[in-house]
């Protein structure tokens, strides 16, 4: 994540930096665990000032009824219950509030000031790891800067007990710094779920991130992701409709297409042309290539149906036809003509959609007779 924040696609890093950034993450770590213990060493300071005080005013107490003598400067002295149960009740929150929150704000203000000292003590220099450059390309990612709100969240959402997510790209997809973080963030977010819920199947549909997973950086996590999906019961799907994404990416070919073992290609008609290339990034046979070819080129006009190829493991190799019924199709379609009857009777069964679609679909049958 770092290291995407601060290099851009086509910059390489060197071990010195890696090196850095993974000592400045563990020191941070370790810098928060220091603080929290100096917090609970305080706060056991307190608990006993307050027993020692609760202890004193109890005795001062007995002392008084055994001799039925009170003065003015002994009732002051007095620490009353409800005065100690609030001095408690305040000892056990000080230590939370007052823990230094784990978030990128103050591990940017650790970098400045420990770390910067640990590097100079370790006499690193400039070329090796330039800190300065670190802190200056990360800054707008700090308090007050223009994507400060990016990396310090106070809340954790919930997303383990969410059975489907998604996450809409199209505001950032041509941002050339917080697409690709907020691709990496989703990335790790799913691993995380991944590994969480066992006997569950996890599947993560990547649609619109190609620009990010064309980043040199990203290969060797998408390569880990598609071996690493399969142990913990998940999937891994692309989907892309440029085709270039396919003959011109060498980490999409090394990092997706040499691991997946199902391919599912849809009408390629409009690329016969150049699906020599195709077919030879996508390890292809010939039969393969025919059956492509071959989609929608003799459908039957009296039935609303598409062809797809799909194959297995480079063994099995099929053309499958897809008839959707009327509600699947109206649910599902693109058209914007559809889309728009879709929304209106939506709208007539008070934003109920379900009930929107059955209507539509009465409609249309009823019209048909």
């Amino acid at each position: 994540m770092l290291v995407a924040l601060w290099k851009q696609g086509d910059e390489s890093f060197r071990r010195s930096e890696y090196v850095a950034i993974s000592n400045a993450l563990t020191g941070y770590y370790a810098y928060l665990e220091n603080q929290a213990k100096i917090i609970r060493g305080n706060a056991n300071e307190q608990t006993a000032a307050l027993v020692n005080a609760r202890h004193k005013a109890a005795a001062q107490q007995v002392k008084q009824c055994a001799t039925g003598k009170s003065s003015e400067k002994n009732s002051q002295e007095e620490i009353p219950e409800e005065q100690t149960s609030r001095a408690f009740k305040a000892k056990t929150t000080c230590g939370k509030d007052s823990l230094i929150f784990p978030c990128f704000d103050s591990f940017y203000e650790y970098l400045q000031t420990d770390f910067v000292a640990e590097l100079q003590r370790d006499g690193v220099k400039d070329r090796d790891f330039d800190i300065h450059n670190f802190l200056y390309v990360l800054r707008p990612y700090y308090k007050g800067g223009e994507f400060d709100y990016l990396l310090n969240a106070r809340e954790n959402l919930d997303v383990m007990s969410q059975p489907f997510i998604v996450f809409e790209l199209d505001n950032v997809k041509d941002h050339p710094i917080l697409f690709p973080v907020i691709t990496l963030i989703i990335m790790e977010l799913f691993i995380s779920k991944m590994r969480g819920l066992k006997g569950i199947r996890k599947v993560i549909v990547i649609e619109e991130a190609w620009k990010a997973i064309a980043r040199s950086g990203m290969a060797e996590f998408m390569k880990y992701l598609y071996k690493t999906v399969r142990k913990y019961y998940g999937e891994a799907v692309t989907v892309t409709q440029e085709i270039d994404d396919i003959i011109s990416s060498p980490i999409i070919k090394e990092a997706i297409i040499n691991n997946a073992d199902c391919k599912i290609l849809l009408d390629m008609k409009k690329f016969q042309n150049k699906f020599e290339s195709i077919q030879q990034v996508l390890g292809m046979t010939d039969k393969g290539r025919d059956l492509v070819l071959s989609i929608n080129k003799a459908n039957d006009p009296t039935k609303r149906y598409r062809e797809v190829y799909i194959e297995l493991g480079g063994q099995l190799m099929k053309v499958y036809r897809y008839e959707p019924s009327p509600e699947q199709y109206y649910a599902y379609s693109t058209e914007q003509s559809d889309k728009l009857l879709v929304q209106q009777y939506t709208a007539q069964c008070g934003g109920d959609i379900q009930k929107g679609l059955a209507k539509l679909i009465a409609d249309i049958n009823r019209k048909a007779k």
